[in-house]
């Protein structure tokens, strides 16, 4: 059963938090939430445009390939993109694509030149750059939104998985790309995880999402999740370039979704203050 976080956690304005006894109730919750997303979407602007990462987060999505959605959904209104995606061929194990075609695209029926993966021909710079050149070229025509603060593309969702350590996509903590501010797309070649060379969206563009959903499970990201969301874990301790932390919709909403695990620590912080 899903339960909303108590008011002592204090998220962050325009963050939700739902907790979830199982898998199995996150990934239908999940779906929900994304179903209505992208109705909202197609409805508004006659597209849904919706950025994914790679890992733990596809297996979670295998509701939207079962009835009702996979007859409901508008797929052909969908437009797919990656925020971040590791410098390896389409059909390397570590590649977010392989991973994302297996778990989903190949059960749903969404165009294939809907589907823009990241090239894995390129060098890891020109691939970053070719992939900021094709999101601009969509903006232009608005199949992607665009944000009016900053000119910033405006994807309608922007799903995010989290690591212990705090990363979001591929931005590490006290890494320089989190201070990218011109750059939509940027590549890294020294991941303190492997593989070492990546692509990914940086925090303007994440930020600047009409919605951001944050999916996280397990207790060995406990405590980067209590850091992340709550305004409690402001102090000297805390650290200053915590990805998740930097979050922050600009003009939009961001809701985690997490397992009871990955809550634990804010759940401590809770019968702690009683």
């Amino acid at each position: 059963m899903e339960r909303e976080i108590s008011a002592l956690y204090e998220p962050k304005r325009n963050n939700e938090v739902r907790i979830f006894e199982s898998s199995d109730e996150m990934s239908t919750n999940l779906a929900e939430y994304i179903s209505q997303v992208s109705e909202i979407s197609v409805k508004e602007r006659g597209y849904f445009a919706i950025a994914l990462s790679g890992g733990p987060l596809v297996s979670f999505l295998g509701k939207l390939c079962e009835a009702p959605y996979n007859k409901t959904l508008d797929w052909s209104k969908w437009y797919i993109f990656w925020s971040d995606e590791r410098a390896v061929a389409k059909n390397h194990a570590e590649s977010n694509y392989k991973l994302t075609k297996e778990g989903f695209l190949s059960k749903v029926p969404i165009l294939n030149g809907h589907v823009y993966s990241i090239n894995d021909n390129a060098t890891v710079e020109d691939a970053a750059t070719d992939y900021e050149f094709v999101i601009r070229q969509l903006v232009k025509v608005r199949t992607i939104g665009v944000s009016e603060s900053n000119d910033c593309p405006k994807f309608d969702l922007i799903l995010l998985g989290m690591g212990s350590d705090g990363h979001v996509a591929s931005l590490f903590p006290n890494h320089p790309a989190l201070e990218l501010k011109d750059d939509w797309v940027t590549y890294i070649t020294d991941s303190p995880q492997p593989p070492p060379e990546r692509i990914t969206f940086t925090l303007p563009v994440i930020n600047s999402a009409s919605n951001i959903a944050i999916v996280v499970t397990g207790d060995d990201k406990s405590e980067a999740v209590h850091l992340a969301i709550s305004d409690n874990a402001d102090g000297p301790d805390t650290p200053s370039s915590l990805p998740a932390r930097m979050v922050e919709p600009t003009d939009g909403k961001l809701v985690w979704f997490l397992d009871k695990a990955a809550a634990s620590s804010m759940e401590a912080e809770k019968d702690a203050f009683g």
